[in-house]
């Protein structure tokens, strides 16, 4: 076996730039998911009990079918649904969004149903709307209870990004891959690749438990 990084260096530049191309659709698609996620957590714990089946048959259909499945839907089947090519980016970005609200809703469910029944009962008890209480009072104590279940899922995001490569999105692996297709050699720059991915996994996760820290002294 010979492996030679040394023909890749002047490469890596160019793989780098794929970082950006990730961390967009990532940070995009996480603020999506999260957005719809909240939505379909309401429905799910909601006392009109079609838009809790809507939001549970939602969850079942994408936590049930491959995400690469979902992206190439969207991205092939746009010209035969929709009349039109979506492009690969926005393919990607709506993908993982209706991915990850599926995730998202049943952590934020299960962060709601966590707090004390105390609060939403004395918040009704003193006249608080239920939208407020909601909003004001259940969601901020939630959140703060599945942080790191949220940081995790946003952490999962980030890795499985890399399956936009095929549908040609620039991104990390796809450079990489280029890269290997210009040399012959595939393995040196897919380590590459792996070292990028799992630096990012590394800060990621370094930024998660400080923001945890953070509001647990705020409690």
């Amino acid at each position: 076996m010979e492996l030679d990084f040394g023909q890749i260096v002047p490469s890596i530049p160019y793989i780098l730039e794929g970082i950006l191309v990730t961390l967009r659709i990532v940070l995009i698609a996480g603020v999506l998911g999260f957005a719809f996620g909240i939505v379909l957590s309401l429905f799910k714990i909601s006392s009109f009990k079609p838009l809790g089946w809507l939001a549970d048959a939602y969850t079942s259909i994408f936590r049930g079918t491959p995400l690469v499945l979902q992206l190439m839907l969207i991205y092939f089947g746009s010209p035969q649904i929709l009349g039109f090519q979506i492009e690969p980016y926005t393919a990607a970005i709506i993908s993982f969004a209706l991915n990850s609200a599926a995730y998202i809703s049943e952590i934020i469910r299960a962060g709601i149903l966590a707090v004390d029944k105390g609060q939403r009962e004395a918040a009704l008890a003193l006249g608080v709307p239920y939208r407020q209480m909601m909003w004001d009072i259940i969601l901020p104590q939630a959140l703060k209870n599945i942080l790191p279940a949220l940081m995790n899922e946003f952490i999962t995001l980030t890795k499985e990004s890399a399956i936009v490569t095929t549908i040609g999105v620039m991104d990390i692996m796809r450079r990489s891959y280029q890269v290997g297709a210009q040399y012959y050699s595939y393995f040196e720059p897919l380590i590459v690749a792996g070292l990028i991915y799992y630096l990012m996994v590394i800060i990621l996760t370094f930024l998660g438990k400080l923001v945890e820290r953070r509001m647990r002294r705020g409690d």
